[in-house]
């Protein structure tokens, strides 16, 4: 069967390089549109993608911290 375009391996490259170039754009656009944020901390250079990288890594850590105190056995379901 074939494989949907996504999932191909030179289309997951050029996916990885569109995404970067976009992210990148982004960030850098801030350069020559200002950004007047509602506290003075929004308008630093690229605080949203930095605000954003690091809640990411907390949910990580807070997702590993939670799943130790809350998992359970694989074999909880058997008799």
């Amino acid at each position: 069967m074939n494989e949907p375009w996504i999932v191909r391996k030179k289309n997951i490259k050029k996916l990885w390089v569109i995404l970067i170039l976009i992210l990148t754009l982004t960030v850098l656009l801030q350069i020559l549109i200002p950004i007047k944020g509602h506290f003075e901390v929004e308008e630093w250079f690229a605080f949203g993608a930095w605000f954003g990288f690091f809640s990411c890594i907390i949910m990580i850590i807070f997702a590993k911290i939670l799943g130790f105190f809350i998992k359970r056995k694989d074999d909880y379901y058997e008799e």
